[in-house]
């Protein structure tokens, strides 16, 4: 526990204007990020009597090593430079809101010669026109569904709309009337644009437009007594109307906004959003946070409006934002929102009518989804404590392994060897931190030497490269050491790491192996394992760990003989170089769809002429694949075993043995 007083900035140092300032720990790492409108004034409350400050605000300085801040010119680059850093550093002790589910959007891909409808999730891409979020996947396809017979647009994958192209014939639903079939050239790339931006504007509210223009058409199509077309198109209005009344109307002004509400309790805080557009609820989302700082409601509100729209452009912001509270001060959130729109942002709190109303209603559904958050996560905080403490009990340390790395060995007999490294933090995976190895040196099934060398290059990496890049002044890989190694593996494995530890000068890290056979934990220089009873939450902590790895490393080691197998099939073939082989595979998908190609589907590759596929299909001919084992009692193709280094001491274990019994299974 660091002593504030120990870095506290000179009097008069620390200037008097808006700006930006990072707490970091004894490692380097940012753990606080804040602003202030007077740097001076904000950071002199950190260095007060610690008994004056909040727990939770203790504890940050406290662990903190250093601060340093950067003066900026107004209150709102002093927000933007707050969001980027907080988004680049992560800090342990920010409000960081985590979604509590996955939440889809209904996509328009614009940004495509003919624009696609789909289901969407995960980072807005540039170019795609979003709806939503929606609660669920299904009620988008519902939607869509009922529109499709209005606005007939293409909702098929790309390889499937290839596939069409190529054969001259569209999919059901261009013969059932729910796609314009442009594969086939039934609609031009203009026209049927012109449909996709149509069906977004309905979906963005302008439906009356559309409800008229049918009813007129079908009008004048029963005064020329063109019945069928009559009744088509009333269907069609009717489909539309029904579309429009799976979002229930809430605001009768027919108004855009974002209702922001907040539930929280001393621990925790729940931010629920409604997304109305055209005056309709459509969309809804939810997130969960930790009260890791003393921050009230207005503060949580404005790191919620950061988070909500920090990547958003243009009318993904609405032209209205209401919330519980304003923040303090409001106005260089206001401005901030307003240049993200691109035009003037009401942020406000409803006082009256139906807008608070509906304030109410989603405040409500924030206050249920603590609730359940409280109810579900109550039992996992709980045993993630107790699996660290076990740890930290059984391995003698002096406090729990907050940040735990676990290092993997992974090879095909010898081929292709590979190394993984898996990062967990609190009890927690923290897979951008994940790392792989590829290890060159040599080949051939020496697990303990592989283990040396990768542990070698971890840490080497971190005593030369320097805290952070000078050029970038991002955090460099491998910046923070860990708590704890587990490596995957016995005595031989743990040895040949606490070797590679010692060599660099590596002493302040606990390491440990986790051998497969018996679960035994394995301690450097132990000649008997420590051994934690099977029910031990420190135990199953350490597998989930260990598993990940192992998981991580085999994907990677998969991978490369994917590539390796790949590139040995197409090398030395006639008059292909290497752009030639990648737009091969990138055409047919894969070396098996490449060699039952005809030669008339080879000049369709670009740059490949009829001589040169004769010549490649010729060559591929020649060459017969490898016959995969079978197993001969039930047919089934084995596919070959990638091994992992074993879990005990015999390092041998990993050598794949596939004996022929008499029924001619292979064992």
């Amino acid at each position: 526990m660091a002593d504030p007083s120990t870095y506290r900035p000179a009097p008069g140092q620390i200037p008097d204007t808006p700006g930006v300032y990072k707490f970091r720990d004894a490692n380097g790492r940012v753990i606080y990020v804040g602003k202030a409108k007077s740097l001076r004034s904000r950071l002199a409350n950190y260095f007060q009597d610690l008994a004056g400050l909040h727990p939770r605000t203790r504890t940050m300085v406290t662990t903190a090593a250093s601060v340093e801040w950067t003066v900026v010119g107004t209150e709102v680059e002093a927000l933007q430079l707050e969001y980027s850093w907080i988004k680049e550093f992560d800090p342990r002790f920010n409000v960081k809101y985590r979604d509590d589910k996955s939440y889809p959007s209904l996509a328009v891909t614009l940004n495509e010669e003919f624009p696609r409808v789909q289901v969407m999730r995960g980072p807005k891409k540039k170019g795609v026109r979003y709806f939503g979020p929606y609660g669920h996947a299904w009620a988008i396809r519902e939607t869509v569904d009922l529109m499709l017979r209005v606005f007939p647009v293409r909702t098929c994958s790309a390889g499937v709309f290839k596939r069409a192209q190529q054969i001259d014939r569209p999919c059901l639903l261009g013969y059932i009337g729910k796609c314009s079939a442009p594969c086939v050239g039934r609609i031009s790339p203009e026209d049927h644009r012109e449909l996709a931006e149509e069906f977004c504007d309905f979906m963005a509210g302008h439906a009356g437009t559309y409800l008229k223009r049918l009813e007129s058409q079908m009008r004048e199509a029963a005064a020329e007594m063109e019945y069928e077309k009559a009744a088509r198109l009333r269907d069609d209005m009717e489909a539309l109307r029904r579309a429009m009344e799976k979002n229930a109307v809430v605001l009768a002004d027919g108004t855009d906004a974002d209702l922001l509400a907040v539930a929280e309790d001393e621990l925790e805080a729940a931010v629920q959003i409604f997304h109305v557009r055209g005056g309709r609820v459509r969309g809804q989302r939810g997130w969960v946070t930790d009260k890791v700082e003393q921050v009230d409601t207005a503060a949580l509100v404005e790191q919620a409006l950061l988070q909500l729209y920090g990547e958003e452009r243009g009318e993904a912001v609405p032209r209205e934002v209401l919330v519980p509270a304003l923040p303090d001060p409001v106005e260089p959130v206001q401005e901030w929102l307003s240049q993200h729109r691109g035009a003037k942002v009401d942020l406000r709190v409803p006082q009256r009518g139906d807008k608070r109303e509906l304030m109410v209603t989603v405040e409500r559904n924030a206050a249920q989804a603590l609730a359940l958050h409280k109810t579900k996560r109550a039992s996992d905080l709980t045993t993630r404590s107790k699996a660290l403490q076990e740890i930290a009990d059984a391995l003698d340390l002096d406090t729990a392994p907050l940040r735990i790395e676990c290092y993997d060995i992974s090879h095909l007999q010898g081929q292709d060897v590979v190394a993984s490294m898996v990062v967990f933090e609190d009890g927690l995976a923290r897979k951008s931190e994940y790392r792989r190895f590829a290890i060159k040196g040599f080949e051939g099934q020496d697990d303990v030497r592989s283990m040396h060398e990768v542990i070698t290059r971890r840490f080497r990496h971190q005593e030369q490269a320097p805290e952070r890049d000078e050029e970038t002044g991002r955090p460099r890989r491998f910046a923070y050491p860990p708590q704890l190694i587990v490596v995957d593996g016995g005595e031989p494995q743990v040895n040949a790491a606490q070797r590679a530890l010692m060599e660099l000068g590596v002493n302040d890290v606990a390491l440990c192996g986790l051998a497969k056979r018996l679960e035994e934990v394995w301690l450097p220089g132990e000649d008997d394992p420590v051994v934690l009873p099977r029910s031990s939450e420190g135990l199953y902590l350490l597998q989930r760990v260990r598993d990940e790895a192992h998981r991580f490393a085999i994907s990677y080691q998969r991978q490369k003989r994917g590539k390796r197998a790949t590139a040995s099939a197409l090398d030395d073939l006639p008059g292909l170089g290497e752009a030639r082989r990648q737009a091969l595979l990138k055409h047919f998908g894969s070396v098996r769809k490449l060699r039952a190609a005809t030669i008339d589907e080879l000049c369709e590759v670009p740059g490949i002429g009829r001589r040169t596929a004769e010549a490649i299909a010729a060559a591929l001919a020649s060459r017969t694949p490898a016959t995969p084992a079978v197993n001969m009692t039930t047919g089934e193709i084995l596919e070959p075993v990638t091994s992992s280094s074993p879990g005990k001491p015999d390092a041998d274990a990993s050598v794949v043995r596939t004996d022929v019994t008499e029924s001619g299974e292979l064992t």
